[in-house]
């Protein structure tokens, strides 16, 4: 009877990872989000997203997989158990098997390094493993990339992507809301993702619900 409760406690099990691309508040902000609508949620933090936490957010991130752990468990305020983190080498993680993947998994914010290995089944790391996990056993790749221009490298390896079934999602928040903070921007295009996952939220109004003036 307890394994059969441990295994419909969580609705839901989404990974999210944080990659060296700016926009490291949608990240913190979508794990936050997914912790308080009750799934359960698989982190990943390469270090190039610790080094933009420091610079972005003056944060200082553990470095070590149980600290951040516990880290981020106490900062969203996550139940025992509902938030698991990993290193970048833990190849004994869930997400590195097709044989226990996730119900989906987010790369937020990700870099074109992270696409470029994806989009070309490279495995370096534990998030580009996850990721190709996602592709192979056709479940859902959210890609937040965040970089600007586009060359024509990143855009083929994009589309290689989005034909392998991953969706790709620019970090490209709208401005109709008309946003007076950048909580408000950040949460536009997390409520995006959320909207992608089926996870319900109210971080924003929606289109056509505005007020008629």
């Amino acid at each position: 009877m307890a394994e059969a409760t441990a295994l419909t406690e969580w609705p839901r099990t989404i990974a999210v990872a944080l990659t060296g691309a700016s926009g490291a508040q949608y990240g913190l902000r979508l794990i936050d989000c997914l912790i308080a609508s009750g799934a359960r949620v698989y982190a990943m933090v390469s270090q190039a997203a610790q080094v933009v936490l420091r610079m972005e957010l003056d944060l200082e991130l553990p470095a070590r997989p149980e600290e951040t752990e516990r880290w981020l468990t106490e900062r969203f305020g996550a139940r025992p158990g509902q938030l698991r983190a990993f290193g970048r080498q833990q190849w004994s993680a869930p997400v590195a098997s097709g044989s226990n993947p996730p119900d989906a998994m987010v790369v937020c914010p990700c870099t074109m390094g992270t696409v470029a290995s994806l989009a070309n089944g490279l495995s370096d790391s534990l998030i580009e493993r996850a990721g190709d996990v996602m592709l192979k056993e056709r479940r859902p790749l959210i890609l937040v990339v965040r970089e600007t221009p586009f060359s024509a490298i990143h855009l083929e390896n994009m589309l290689r992507l989005t034909q392998a079934g991953a969706l790709i999602m620019p970090a490209c928040p709208g401005f109709y809301h008309r946003p007076e903070r950048v909580e408000e921007i950040v949460d536009f295009m997390v409520a995006r993702v959320l909207d992608q996952l089926g996870v319900e939220h109210r971080l924003m109004r929606r289109w056509g619900d505005e007020v008629a003036h």
